[in-house]
C-alpha cells in the first residue's frame, strides 16, 4: 500500500440504525494495549500521551491539521533569543475546582525534569522557569531554541496543590515499578475527567462539563478497554461490543470494510520502527560472546542491517501497510531529505562476509527484546528479523512480551538488542536527534538512545540545529547529522508504519497522523 502524504484525515459515516440518546453519547474503544499509568510524566509513549492528553493539557497543542494552537497558554513570544514568555489562559480550573495558575506551570516543568520522569528530553534545554505574574511565565533556555513551543506541545500541566496533597510530587518511575496516586487518579484541566481506572481491564472517562474550551463531539462517556488478541478485537468491533479499535490487523482490513458494520480508516503515521543495539558495554548482557561487545564493531552492525529483508517484511508481515525506511524520520517531518532515504541493499552474502571480517565467521548468540502489543505486528516483525539473522549464523534469543514489562526493562537499558518505534512529537528532526541519537547524559539528552550510540560531532550539530533559524542552513545541518549517523550504522531503520483504525458505521471522528485520538472530536449518531 502506498502511503499518502496527507497528515490528517477525517472520517464521517452516517448512522445505519437509530440509537437511544444514552448510547449515542458513549464511545467504546478497544486498543491492543493499555496506557501504563495516568501519570502524564511517567512514560513518553504516544499511546500513553494520547490517553492522558484527554485529561491533561499542555501550554500549546495541535489541532486536527496538526497546526500549533493555544491551549493553557493564549500567547507566546520571545523576549530575547533565549527567553520565551507564555501568557496563560484566565479562568481555567482543574477538575477538582482549583484554579490554574503560573505556579502549576513551574511545578510541572520541574516535575518533568526530575527523578523518575520520562519527559526529560522535553525539558533538557530549559535553564530556568520564572513566574512573571499570576498568569505569565518566562522559560529561559541554555541557548536559542526557536522550536520550544513545538517541544512543549506534548508536555502536560499538573496541579501543584493536588500533587502535594496526594504525595505525587514526583513522577511514577516505570523503570523501578514505583506507583503513587497519579498512577491511578488524575486531575487535569482537559475536556474529559477520569471516572474509573482498572489497569489492563478498563478505563472510563466522562465529559468535563465545566471545560473552558469547545468540545466539538457529542460524546459524554468513553470506555477504553485493552484487547490484546487481534481476532478478539476485530470480533468485538463487528459484533458492536466496541465502536473503535486500534490497530486493525493488516490481514483483516478487507473483511472489516466488506462487513457493512464498520470501516477501516487508513493513512500514514508519523512513526518509524527501528532496531537498536547496545554499543556501550564492553560485554553484552545477553550473548555467548564473552569479553567483548560485537556491536561496538561497525561491521557487525552493518551485517545485521544488510541481513534484514525489509521488502519481505513489508510484503509478508505488514501486508504492504508499511514503507521501508533508511532514516529515523520521513515525509511530514521538518528536515527530512528524500535523497538520503535510501537503504543499504539486502545482501546476506555481504553480511556473512562482514561478520567473518569482524571475527565472527560462525555468527554468535544474542538476546532480543520486543513488545507484542505496542506497534503494528511488532512481535511478528521481530520473529522475521530473527529468521533473517539466522541465515547469517546469528542465533537470536527472542523475548516477546507485553509492553507493561517490556518498557521498564529496555528503559533501564537492560537489553542488548531491541525494537522500538518513534513518532517525533514536534514533527521536527531535532526531536529524533535529541531523544534517540544524542550521546546519553543525565539531563535528558539521548533519553531513548537505549543502546548508547554516541558521536560527539552529531551532538555538536544537534545543538547548532536547535538554535539555527535560517531554514536552508538548518536543513543542511540536519542532513549532515543524519549522514554521520547513517555512516556509523547507529541504528537499524526498518519502516514507517501505517495507521489503521476500525470505526463503527455510526461513529464520526478525526484521525491524525500522530496517532493521537482526542475524544473531543468524537460523535456517535
Amino acid at each position: 500500500m502506498k502511503l499518502k502524504k496527507t497528515l490528517a484525515t477525517s472520517l464521517v459515516i452516517a448512522g445505519m440504525t437509530a440509537l437511544g440518546a444514552a448510547s449515542a453519547q458513549t464511545i467504546r474503544i478497544g486498543n491492543q494495549g493499555d496506557a501504563l499509568s495516568m501519570d502524564p510524566h511517567s512514560l513518553n509513549e504516544s499511546l500513553q500521551l494520547s490517553v492522558t492528553g484527554n485529561v491533561y493539557e499542555p501550554l500549546v497543542t495541535r489541532d486536527k491539521d496538526l497546526k500549533l494552537v493555544p491551549a493553557l497558554a493564549t500567547h507566546w513570544s520571545q523576549t530575547s533569543p533565549t527567553v520565551w514568555r507564555f501568557e496563560l489562559r484566565q479562568g481555567v480550573r482543574f477538575h477538582d475546582g482549583k484554579p490554574f495558575t503560573a505556579a502549576d506551570v513551574l511545578f510541572s516543568l520541574a516535575r518533568g525534569a526530575g527523578d523518575g520522569s520520562d519527559m526529560k528530553s522535553y525539558t533538557n534545554e530549559i535553564k530556568a522557569v520564572r513566574q512573571v505574574g499570576p498568569l505569565t511565565v518566562d522559560i529561559e533556555t541554555h541557548a536559542p531554541f526557536p522550536i520550544l513551543p513545538d517541544v512543549l506541545s506534548f508536555f502536560y500541566i499538573m496541579s501543584k496543590q493536588w500533587s502535594e496533597e496526594n504525595q505525587a510530587t514526583r513522577p511514577v518511575d516505570r523503570r523501578k515499578g514505583i506507583e503513587n496516586a497519579a498512577s491511578f487518579r488524575a486531575n487535569g484541566t482537559g475536556p474529559f475527567r477520569l471516572r474509573e481506572r482498572q489497569p489492563n481491564v478498563k478505563t472510563a472517562f466522562v465529559r468535563n462539563g465545566s471545560y473552558w474550551g469547545k468540545i466539538e463531539g457529542n460524546v459524554v462517556n468513553v470506555e477504553y478497554t485493552p484487547i490484546g488478541n487481534d481476532s478478539t478485537r476485530v470480533a468485538a468491533l463487528l459484533s458492536g461490543q466496541v465502536d473503535v479499535i486500534e490497530p486493525v490487523p493488516v490481514q483483516d482490513v478487507a473483511r472489516i470494510n466488506a462487513s457493512g458494520k464498520a470501516n477501516v480508516l487508513q493513512g500514514p503515521e508519523l512513526r518509524w520502527i527501528f532496531l537498536g543495539m547496545d554499543q556501550k558495554r564492553d560485554e553484552l548482557l545477553f550473548s555467548n560472546v564473552k569479553g567483548k561487545n560485537p556491536f561496538k564493531d561497525k561491521r557487525v552492525r552493518q551485517a545485521f542491517y544488510q541481513a534484514i529483508d525489509i521488502v519481505g517484511i513489508q510484503r509478508t508481515v505488514m501486508r504492504g501497510a508499511a514503507t521501508p525506511a533508511a532514516l529515523l524520520v520521513g515525509p511530514g517531518v521538518n528536515g527530512y531529505d528524500p535523497d538520503m532515504d535510501k537503504r543499504l541493499p539486502y545482501d546476506p552474502e555481504a553480511a556473512r562476509k562482514l561478520l567473518a571480517d569482524a571475527g565472527y565467521p560462525s555468527g554468535f548468540d544474542v538476546g532480543m527484546n520486543c513488545p507484542n502489543d505496542r506497534y503494528v505486528n511488532d512481535g511478528n516483525i521481530c520473529q522475521a528479523v530473527a529468521a533473517n539473522l539466522a541465515r547469517i549464523g546469528v542465533k537470536v534469543n527472542l523475548q516477546v512480551e507485553t509492553k507493561g514489562t517490556y518498557f521498564p526493562k529496555v528503559l533501564k537499558r537492560d537489553t542488548s538488542f531491541y525494537l522500538l518505534g518513534w513518532s517525533p512529537s514536534t514533527y521536527d528532526s531535532h526531536n529524533v536527534l535529541n531523544a534517540l541519537i544524542r550521546c546519553v547524559d543525565d539531563k535528558g539528552s539521548g533519553q531513548f538512545n537505549l543502546g548508547a550510540y554516541c558521536n560527539p560531532k552529531v551532538d555538536e550539530l544537534t545543538m547548532q540545529i536547535q538554535s539555527e533559524t535560517d531554514k536552508a542552513k538548518r536543513d543542511a545541518l540536519i542532513k549532515q547529522a543524519f549522514q554521520l549517523h547513517a555512516g556509523d550504522i547507529g541504528h537499524l531503520p526498518l519502516h514507517q508504519q501505517a495507521l489503521a483504525w476500525g470505526v463503527g458505521s455510526n461513529v464520526q471522528l478525526t484521525q491524525r497522523a500522530d496517532n493521537q485520538m482526542p475524544f473531543r472530536y468524537m460523535s456517535v449518531k
